[in-house]
């Protein structure tokens, strides 16, 4: 497992081609108010050229993917986790009734997805003539300047994808191939697939299958920054609100530092007694790091586990918190 691209991320910028990514475009009158009601996040308050992260979720309020939106002036445009656009698209399709004015686009096909990941990100978006976006808060977005076409998939956006600072361009497959040389010339280094999937282990973004799933929830995931308390009904709102109100959550998400590799699903002890299971694992030099979740009242961080036989212990991971915020959830 390569240690130099957590050297890149962190000292460095890396680029991730994530273009096998699914890319949804939501479009008509109705589209704000449509997503609004179906995932977890106030789009209701978005304007043209912001952007925000987004769970989506079912009636009883569990993991579906964890997407990322970008409001454009007659469009919004989602970027959905590689294993979920499918069934994303039926899904939505479910929830769009005769008089809702809605369509939905599946864009992945004709469009490409980069990220650059990494302090010196910046000195990339110069070189793309795109400065003007630096130091925006995350989800803010412009067009491409390099590119002369004006459509709503054409855009450079304030986040990683990750923990780490830096931006995601979304644009047309036609422009790939002169985007990236120009990247790569800038000084950008590729991480591979096996490198962001190692990145986003260790600093604990969800996947669905392995953290996102029938069995949990977006509070007890940590992704609180993606919802909003103060909007009224969505779909599992009520369980979602009930949870934070009566802080009802049993389990958390957190990394484990390990000394041995252990597959996912693995069962998380205490003192012989099960206390959670492992849902990721990847190799950090000649330690091993897992992502897992651990019932609350186990302990989180220090708290020293076994996990088949090999000792670990709990560490926070950047992606995620498991802050309560003081706010006060809205009742439907």
């Amino acid at each position: 497992m390569s240690i130099s691209a957590i050297q890149t991320v962190e000292t460095q910028v890396g680029v991730y081609n994530r273009s096998h990514w699914g890319r949804i475009k939501v479009t008509d009158n109705d589209r704000l108010r449509f997503l609004h009601n179906q995932s977890t996040n106030d789009f209701e308050n978005l304007k043209p050229g912001e952007g925000c992260d987004t769970v989506f979720v079912t009636s009883t309020a569990r993991t579906i993917d964890l997407a990322t939106a970008y409001v454009t002036e007659d469009a919004v445009l989602l970027l959905v986790s590689p294993n979920r656009r499918e069934y994303l698209m039926q899904w939505l399709d479910k929830y769009i009734f005769f008089a809702d004015k809605v369509q939905l686009t599946d864009l992945t096909e004709e469009t490409v997805t980069f990220s650059l990941i990494g302090p010196k990100s910046d000195a990339i978006v110069e070189k793309l003539h795109a400065s003007e976006i630096i130091g925006k808060p995350y989800g803010t977005h412009i067009p491409i300047p390099l590119i002369n076409e004006d459509n709503t998939q054409n855009i450079i956006a304030v986040g990683s994808g990750l923990a780490s600072p830096g931006y995601t361009m979304i644009f047309n497959a036609n422009q790939q191939q002169i985007i990236w040389q120009k990247i790569i010339e800038a000084g950008a280094v590729e991480i591979s697939d096996r490198d962001w999937e190692m990145l986003r282990i260790l600093q604990g973004r969800p996947q669905p299958e392995k953290e996102l799933t029938d069995d949990y929830n977006p509070l007890e995931v940590g992704l609180w920054q993606t919802i909003s308390f103060n909007k009224g009904c969505y779909i599992g709102q009520e369980t979602i609100a009930r949870l934070n109100t009566y802080k009802g959550v049993k389990q958390n998400l957190w990394g484990i530092i390990l000394n041995a590799a252990v597959e996912p699903g693995t069962i998380i002890t205490v003192n012989d007694e099960k206390v959670g299971k492992i849902t990721s694992c990847t190799q950090n030099g000649d330690r091993y790091f897992g992502l897992g979740y651990i019932r609350t009242k186990a302990g989180g961080v220090g708290l020293k586990v076994e996990v088949e036989g090999s000792e670990g212990e709990v560490v926070s991971v950047p992606f995620v918190s498991h802050e309560y915020p003081e706010i006060k959830s809205v009742d439907s």
